[in-house]
């Protein structure tokens, strides 16, 4: 660091220290009046408390391990979890699991209930959070489980403006002990961060450090809300890629066809580039960085990298102006990666706006249960450790899709719109969800449930019409292998098996088409529907025809050969008697 820099980061860092200071003073008075003016909240303790708070990235996540214990004659039902307020408002997700144990199969998470409580009594600038219990805990019961924590935002720059060859320095503030509303008997804290590098460090008691990580403890005997600050200043170059806002286009075809489309908004959320850019020096740090890998160099990121379904297709990324960056494309059984370098290199509180586009096979997504149809498919970005403050995304509905309803695996505020495209008449429906504050945690299903007819059309034609074109193309196809083998029977075999067939595909179809027919909101779909139909019986009828030409004209052509060869008999015969008499 320059010595301006240092001196920033010195005063910066004094300023931090006494408000962090000035802060826990207040807790821990506010904490002692409040705790002795009020009755303990039950009889639980924490028996133990591992937990491990990784910076690898600029998403914290905070990961612990709880086993609470019933000390008390009371049944307990369920257990509070604290957050200071200033960590509390930059919490992006919050989950907890029943703790598997180690040396165990890992089954999926099941989730237990995290919901918002307000406690009375409790000190203030704290937020709570409470977890029901699978089972109740009587008396010396104990119950262990995961909780984990995702902040956004939580680190902060120090110094806040750097030049284009400066390394980035961060710091972040926590608690050393664990901040609860319960005795903890035993606890312990790792901080794990990207690179050894360590500016400085809060040293408390039992504080040791390997490598790129920090342990505090153990600590036992911690009284309830027990409080003791701690600042990590440490170097992370890691791409600090924010969305501003992040709209996501989901437009379901009853063709077959899912296309997802995304406007993107980007910042670089980590600190302020300043000074001039020059693509020189950009250049000789990207040398110089590649020539000591022990180095991670300058803060900018070159690339971002996008993990799309795997059967993902029709890829494009593009700016306003048109297709002018560099991407690659590649994929496997598992997944489809695309990795997109931005128009420049993105230094920080620089910004980018550009699109992303792909299709996906509707079958892959589209699902029936209890006579609806419903779309399970990922809320969030596919994009790699991204910050999403504003999320907005958009279910475009076939046209009379009715009776929607969506599912989400957490809150999100909803409402409904209306999209014109072309060939429509009254417009399709279009579910509006937005959400603010995403980390990829919130890459989960959601489902939109719809009890449409045309998404009932689509089942009808992925049941009817691709089996009866597979068993017409495979009825063709015998016809031509009878020509090589002259097999009559096995052609013969073949026509008897495909007519049965398409005449139960056509029993299934019936009743669709009777449903089609007597509803109103189908009226605008039911000519494109009985057209494809028509046309899909003409095939049948010319493939049917060339079936039958071919087997007539081998049986015809058989008969006039089988004749003359019995005439050919007889002549020889008459004339063998008359020679011998």
């Amino acid at each position: 660091m320059t010595q301006p820099q240092l001196a920033q980061f010195e005063t910066s860092i004094d300023e931090s220290q006494s408000l962090t200071t000035e802060t826990s003073r207040c807790y821990l008075l506010l904490f002692t009046i409040a705790i002795l003016a009020s009755p303990a909240l039950s009889d639980l303790v924490f028996s133990k408390v591992d937990r491990r708070i990784y910076l690898t990235s600029h998403i914290v996540r905070v990961s612990s391990t709880i086993k609470v214990e019933n000390v008390g004659p009371e049944m307990v039902s369920d257990v509070l979890l604290a957050f200071p307020d200033q960590q509390a408002k930059n919490m992006a997700y919050l989950m907890a699991t029943p703790h598997e144990g180690k040396g165990k199969v890992k089954n999926p998470a099941v989730a237990l209930p995290v919901e918002a409580a307000n406690p009375k009594g409790m000190p203030p600038a704290l937020t709570f959070y409470s977890v029901p219990l699978p089972k109740g805990l009587a008396e010396g019961d104990s119950f262990t489980f995961d909780v984990l924590a995702v902040f956004s935002h939580a680190l902060r720059p120090i110094p806040e403006k750097i030049t284009q060859a400066d390394i980035q320095l961060v710091v972040y503030h926590d608690n050393a002990h664990y901040l609860s509303p319960y005795v903890v008997k035993a606890q312990s804290l790792t901080v794990k961060l990207p690179d050894s590098r360590i500016e400085s460090y809060t040293k408390l008691d039992n504080t040791k450090i390997h490598g790129s990580e920090i342990k505090y403890g153990p600590y036992e005997n911690l009284p309830a809300f027990s409080y003791s600050p701690i600042a990590v200043h440490f170097e992370s170059n890691q791409p600090f890629a924010v969305a501003q806002e992040l709209v996501r286009e989901i437009e379901i075809s009853h063709w077959g066809n899912v296309q997802v489309t995304e406007h993107y908004k980007l910042i670089h959320g980590g600190a302020q580039s300043k000074g001039e850019f020059s693509r020189l020096n950009h250049a000789f740090s990207f040398l110089w960085i590649m020539a000591r890998p022990n180095v991670r160099g300058a803060s900018a990121f070159r690339y971002l990298v996008v993990n799309l379904p795997p059967r993902a297709h029709s890829v494009y990324y593009r700016y306003e102006i048109g297709n002018i960056s560099t991407s690659h494309l590649r994929g496997d059984s598992k997944k489809t990666e695309l990795l997109i370098e931005p128009r420049y290199p993105m230094f920080g509180a620089w910004r980018t706006a550009f699109t992303i586009g792909y299709g996906l096979p509707l079958q892959d997504f589209l699902y029936e249960s209890e006579g609806k149809r419903f779309l399970n498919i990922t809320y969030s970005s596919p994009m790699v450790e991204l910050v999403i403050d504003t999320l907005i995304v958009k279910v475009v509905l076939p046209e009379g899709s009715s009776d929607i309803s969506v599912a989400a695996p957490f809150p999100v505020e909803q409402w409904r719109e209306t999209k014109i495209s072309h060939l429509d008449i009254d417009g399709r429906p279009v579910v509006v969800l937005k959400k603010i504050n995403v980390v990829p945690e919130h890459n989960q299903y959601f489902q939109d449930f719809s009890s449409s007819l045309l998404l009932a059309l689509f089942t009808c034609e992925q049941t009817y019409q691709s089996p009866s074109l597979l068993l017409l193309i495979w009825l063709n196809s015998t016809g031509k292998r009878f020509r090589r083998t002259g097999d009559i029977q096995a052609c013969k075999a073949a026509r008897k098996a495909t007519d049965g067939l398409l005449k139960e595909l056509s029993k299934e179809l019936k009743p669709l088409l009777t449903i089609l027919q007597s509803s109103p909101s189908a009226a605008q779909v039911l000519p494109k529907v009985e057209e494809l139909v028509a046309k899909e019986r003409e095939l049948q009828e010319n493939v049917m025809v060339k079936h039958s030409k071919v087997v007539d004209g081998y049986e015809k052509k058989s008969g006039a050969c089988d004749i003359e060869n019995r005439v050919a008999f007889a002549a020889t015969e008459t004339y063998s008697t008359e020679g011998r008499s």
